[in-house]
């Protein structure tokens, strides 16, 4: 990959943060950083109005008269029709945001999902660098995926490549989703998830980093997460799995989550390989900017 500059957004429901890279090979050297509230409670045209301005502002910090290529990951989807869909950030939903963020910029813009874009630059610059598939894992406040092959993000044909979190583990019996189901993966391996269900074993209300390495609690969400784990194994047999979010910074999934899965994927032993995120937080804006990678 020849040295050049790319400028990649983060648009979470929290803070949207811009930059712009210049990348030397396979190495990434941020020029400049923006960071802003997204202050997605102020609407929708308010968050149009913050990542344009986000990129404009980098771009200046950079020192640039213009924009380079730009990419953008958010949350949620979209539909045949140019809206999006399936975001937490509920202003998005039903709106084209992304026709209206580019006629706004006034450039060709890239986007994906965000999971998409941990996962790509994890397989770039990150765990899953040289992997000619890598599925990128997120456990955090919701549970959500991303898949690269060959270096390029895959979305798929509905745009929902990667969504493991929404797998129906227990359709008929376990706790509502806000996807309208019952009992999806999110349900059982987000944060929250498994602090209420220490809450529902115990009587006490405890942050799941204050939970024991053998809390019974961790050990039944690490079980789960084998059984949701290989499922996606036995389906897309990536050449590895890179876990991000919080709820991936518990040693229990890490140090005990391999073996979980090797007792439910379908061969006779696993040979993926399951291993924490190398960027951290920087991980979804390096992933977007590196969606205009050609």
């Amino acid at each position: 990959m020849k040295d050049t500059l790319r400028l990649g957004v983060d648009l979470g429901g929290t803070k949207t943060e811009a930059v712009v890279l210049r990348v030397t090979g396979d190495e990434p050297e941020i020029l400049a950083k923006h960071r802003v509230p997204t202050e997605r409670d102020r609407g929708y045209d308010h968050v149009v109005q913050t990542v344009a301005s986000a990129i404009d502002a980098v771009t200046a910090a950079a020192g640039l008269a213009e924009p380079p290529p730009i990419g953008v990951g958010m949350p949620g989807a979209i539909t045949r029709a140019g809206l999006i869909k399936n975001s937490n950030t509920t202003c998005l939903n039903g709106r084209p945001f992304r026709a209206d963020l580019t006629a706004r910029v006034g450039r060709p813009i890239a986007f994906d999902n965000d999971a998409n874009c941990f996962a790509l630059a994890e397989a770039v610059f990150g765990a899953g660098r040289g992997a000619e598939v890598v599925f990128g894992v997120i456990m955090g406040t919701g549970v959500g995926g991303g898949v690269v092959v060959r270096g390029r993000a895959w979305s798929g044909l509905q745009g929902i490549a990667g969504e493991w979190g929404h797998i129906p583990l227990e359709p008929r019996d376990g706790e509502p989703c806000y996807c309208g189901r019952r009992g999806c993966v999110e349900t059982m391996l987000s944060g929250p998830s498994i602090e209420r269900a220490h809450e529902r074993r115990t009587g006490e209300r405890r942050a799941l980093r204050e939970l024991a390495p053998d809390d019974p609690t961790l050990e039944a969400a690490v079980e789960i997460f084998g059984r949701a784990l290989a499922i996606v194994i036995d389906v897309l047999d990536p050449s590895i799995v890179v876990l991000g979010g919080g709820v991936s910074n518990v040693a229990a999934f890490t140090e005990r989550g391999p073996a979980a899965v090797a007792r439910w994927v379908f061969n006779d032993e696993l040979q993926t390989p399951i291993v924490k995120h190398a960027i951290g937080d920087s991980a979804g804006v390096l992933g977007a900017a590196m969606l205009t990678r050609v």
